[in-house]
């Protein structure tokens, strides 16, 4: 985790989000500081804000590495005495007597519970339950090589940001030698998360692109150095998948993270793992 602060952009006549957002933060204690244009401009001078009139900043905000933190969740497991297996789920699970679970390569695991949290692969593994309740969708993200010498976009100088109005962007600022982050959060295209070319698009990129233009002048041609593609699990409503199975009670569907899964991770996981427990 860097605590690096978090900065939402409210736009001109368009603040529902932020306004929505002040009576939550209060009512979960967490601090923010409602700054108009001027004081934002004051912090952030390599940040365009000429059509923001103010935001709202979190001190206590900022980003997680993802997969640094599934590493040390794993090993954390294992140190307390846990098992992690890797492995490929065979055979129809949704007609399955869940005696056991058979894998790829033979092997078998017989459980009194069985917790499947997969991602956007939840709909394949349950066709008629899930399937395509849970859209899977492309996601390109783009970094881009910060001036030479020039810290102004770095994580010594910026938050991590968000941009909500049309379309929504937001990204973190250079880190760990990586590059200055920016994604589009509009939902992409239908994606196949096993066999699909992780490719970011041309449009994409122009977009963005000249939207960092815009709001950080000075990272006008920018060298893009490199471009991932992400995707999405998104759900009917955008909320969580916290299921059991319609014929078996021993069995739980965990997913539909739609862009927000992995933040909201160790909160859903123990509460999970509560609603299993109660039920065995």
């Amino acid at each position: 985790m860097h605590a690096i602060g978090v900065l939402w952009m409210a736009g001109e006549g368009d603040d529902v989000f932020e306004r929505g957002s002040i009576g939550e933060l209060q009512a979960a204690g967490i601090r923010f500081e409602e700054l108009p244009q001027a004081e934002m401009k004051k912090r952030w001078p390599q940040i365009y804000l000429d059509d923001v009139p103010w935001g709202i900043y979190e001190p206590d905000g900022g980003f997680l590495m993802a997969r640094m933190a599934c590493q040390a969740v794993v090993e954390g497991f294992q140190a307390e005495g846990g098992t992690f297996r890797l492995g490929a789920v065979t055979g129809d699970l949704e007609d399955s007597k869940w005696n056991e679970i058979g894998f790829a390569d033979g092997s078998t695991l017989a459980a009194d519970a069985y917790v499947f949290a997969c991602g956007p692969w939840l709909g394949r593994l349950f066709p008629q339950t899930i399937g395509k309740r849970v859209k899977v969708t492309k996601q390109d993200l783009f970094f881009f090589g910060t001036p030479a010498a020039d810290d102004r976009y770095s994580q010594a100088r910026m938050p991590v940001w968000g941009d909500r109005r049309e379309p929504f962007m937001y990204g973190i600022p250079g880190n760990d030698g990586r590059g200055f982050k920016i994604g589009d959060d509009t939902r992409g295209e239908e994606f196949d998360p096993t066999s699909g070319e992780r490719v970011a698009s041309p449009e994409g990129m122009k977009k963005v692109r000249e939207y960092m233009e815009y709001r950080f002048p000075g990272m006008k041609g920018a060298p893009l150095v490199e471009a991932r593609v992400c995707q999405y699990e998104q759900s009917p409503d955008a909320n969580f998948i916290v299921e059991q199975h319609p014929a078996t009670a021993n069995v739980w569907m965990v997913g539909g993270g739609s862009g927000h899964g992995f933040k909201h991770g160790p909160a859903l996981g123990e509460m999970v793992a509560r609603k299993v427990r109660e039920r065995l």
